[in-house]
Order: C-alpha cells, then structure tokens, then sequence
C-alpha cells in the first residue's frame, strides 16, 4: 500500500530481484505519483517518477473503506510475505493492519512502515515529502554554495529509505526458518534515514562546532577536488584523495614543483586551507588543454577525473551502451527503456517487469483467490474494486 517513492523503491528493487508485488491502489486514482506528469510516451503519457518506481508490478484496486474491500486484502495477506506501507501516520492502524494488529491475523507477515519522521518526536505528526526532510536533516545546508542551499536533484530520502526497507525486508526472510512468533515489524523514517546518509558533515561538526559550508561541485573534506573549464568549452573534474596523488598532480600534470614543494600544501587539511591556490594553478592549466587530452594525461597518471554531463549526455553515455545496460520495458503507453538494476548477479537476468496500468491486474488477482467472473461483478457494482481495466 503505497505511493509517491520511498515505499515504491522499496519494492521496485524487490521486484527486481524477482519477488512478486501486489500494488494495492485507492480505486480513485490510485497512487499520486501518477499524476505528477505526463511526459512518458506522451502527450497525455505516464509520469516520470511512477515509471521509474513501478515497474514489474501488479496493480490491484481496493476500495479500503469497504468490508468486501479489506476481505479480498486479508486474503491476499494470507499468502504474502510482507505488507510495505508508506501511508499518513496512523492509517494502518485505523484499518486494523498496525504491526500489533497483523501479529495476531498474519503473523508470518513482515510489516514494514515507512513516514516522514518516526514517532515519539515533536514533528512526528508533520508531513514529509523528500526536499521537506532534506531540508530539515541538513542536506540542504551542505549542498549548494556558502548562503546559497540547493536540495541534491535526486530523492535522497526517498530512494535510500526504499534501499533501507528492501534490506530490511530481505534479511527478515533469511532469518525467518530460525524465529519464532510473529515477523518482526520494520519501522523506518525519511528523516532517519537522511540523518544516517548526512553521517560525515554531523560527525564532523559533533567534533570541531564547525557547520562546513558547501562548495558547489567542491567538497570541504579534500583538495584539490572540482570542476575547471576546458580550452575547448567543456568541463572536468578533477580530484586527489591523499598527498601521494597531489604530489603527482602538482608535479607531472601541471608543472608546479613550487607547489608540490610547498610546506603549507603538504597535507590534506592545508590544502583545504589554501584550496584558492590549488584551483587557480588546476584551472590555468586546464584552460590551456582540451578535455581529451586533460583525462589521458590524469588517467595515465593515476589522476581520478570525469567529465561533466547534463542528463541528456547521460542518456547517450558510451559506457552505459557499450555494457548493455539499457533495457525494454513495457508500460500501458507502449514499450519504453529503462536502466538495468544495479547490481549485476552472475546467472541472473532481471526480470524488468512492464509498468501497470491502475487496476490492471485486479481481475486476474481475484480469479486466482477464487472468485468467479459474477463474483467480481459484484464486487464492482459494491465499489469494494475499481472499474474494469480498459487500455
């Protein structure tokens, strides 16, 4: 039961690995993601975040407010392995579907719910969507540039909650034949979970009382590390990560001898004192070279260096086509590419399920829990199911 990213990930990532997901929907649009664009297979296409976080699943609409409703969802818990919920606070517990409640009706049952910010803390009861918890964990404040915060592009607390309730709900089942009683319930929070992925800039303002400011495409914990134009308008990145690899910056890509000698530049924390100097000298150079031959020279010296690309570039990437990564997957607009999972496990192909379509799947479902075809006409004329699924 769930919608926007965070519990969506979750199980796109279990589906991935092969798990069979039930996508139980509100017959009144469903989950809202779908509506936040169009711009998939369009015009009046699919949205964006929903396609990307829905894939191989089965959607089943169920009217929740119905008897027949939450009859035909118990019967479905029956045979299911964990419940991942991400609704408002309390709901599940006004459906009778709170952990307590499901370890005594489907006590094999994992239930994992994912909110904003945990109970039992002053802003429990706010609403969470990613940029409000990124804000209020702290992201935020080390992204961007000093008096200037940006929100990270991607759905940080989203995505990794989802990661975290997938690991969650995968080591509960690896452990489950040596448990007794109930399945342990999972509870995670956005804010949790953004707090744990912000651990370097809170450990290192615990101890120094330092609130590290952002540098852009920078970072204050090494130097030199960021961005610099090319002689032929594109942009590099350039970084070292120990006083080995600055001293090989300094001395066979840029020609700066004063500076590898230089005491005040000897070790990390000094040349993060002095990184003015570091990209003055670094962005010299790299303006006086094209981008082809800036990445040999650094590559050939053990130097770490990308090139900076904007989505589109990355659509396009060489290294994501040359290793095959790009994959069909169906959806009710017609077949569309999607990336491969991340992890690439020898003998196993990913399934890549099509994306569903609301209530596309709620026939079959009810034919296999045994209900006939006057059954489930019934049911329909009740509003305990959504419409008829139509193409």
């Amino acid at each position: 039961m769930e919608q926007a990213v965070a519990a969506p990930m979750c199980t796109r990532v279990l589906a991935d690995f092969g798990a069979r997901i039930i996508k139980v929907e509100n017959p009144n649009g469903g989950d809202f993601a779908r509506d936040y664009d169009d711009v998939v297979n369009g015009p009046d296409g699919l949205a964006a975040h929903f396609v990307w976080a829905n894939r191989g699943k089965e959607s089943v609409t169920l009217n929740l407010k119905s008897p027949a409703g939450m009859d035909i969802l118990h019967r479905l818990l029956d045979r299911a392995d964990a419940l991942v919920s991400n609704l408002a606070p309390g709901s599940t517990a006004r459906l009778g579907l709170s952990p307590a409640d499901l370890a005594v009706s489907h006590p094999n049952v994992i239930p994992v719910e994912i909110d904003g910010y945990g109970p039992g803390g002053p802003i429990s009861h706010k609403r969470a969507y990613d940029l409000l918890v990124q804000a209020e964990g702290g992201s935020c404040a080390v992204t961007g540039y000093p008096n200037m915060p940006a929100k990270p592009g991607p759905a940080m607390a989203d995505f990794t909650t989802g990661l975290y309730a997938a690991l969650s709900i995968l080591a509960l089942l690896f452990a489950r034949n040596r448990r007794e009683g109930p399945a342990p319930a999972v509870a995670l929070s956005l804010f949790d979970v953004l707090t744990d992925v912000m651990g370097y800039q809170l450990t290192y303002t615990q101890h120094t009382g330092v609130d590290q400011q952002p540098l852009g495409m920078s970072s204050p914990a090494v130097a030199p590390y960021g961005v610099y134009p090319t002689g032929d308008g594109q942009t590099v990145v350039l970084g070292t990560t120990n006083d080995r690899e600055w001293q090989r910056l300094a001395r066979e890509i840029i020609d700066r001898p004063d500076l590898a000698d230089d005491p005040r530049l000897a070790t990390n924390s000094g040349r993060c004192a002095h990184r003015e100097i570091l990209d003055d000298a670094i962005g010299k150079w790299c303006a006086q070279h094209d981008l082809a031959y800036i990445q040999t020279v650094a590559d050939d010296a053990g130097i770490g260096n990308s090139r900076y690309n904007v989505p589109s570039e990355v659509i396009e990437h060489p290294h994501l086509k040359a290793r095959d990564r790009w994959r069909t997957v169906d959806t009710e607009k017609g077949p569309i590419t999607a990336l491969l999972p991340p992890p690439v496990i020898a003998g196993y192909d990913p399934p890549m399920g099509a994306v569903p379509g609301l209530g596309q799947h709620t026939d079959a479902v009810l034919v296999e829990l045994g209900l006939d075809r006057d059954e489930i006409a019934d049911l329909r004329e009740q509003g305990a199911i959504g419409p008829a699924y139509r193409l």
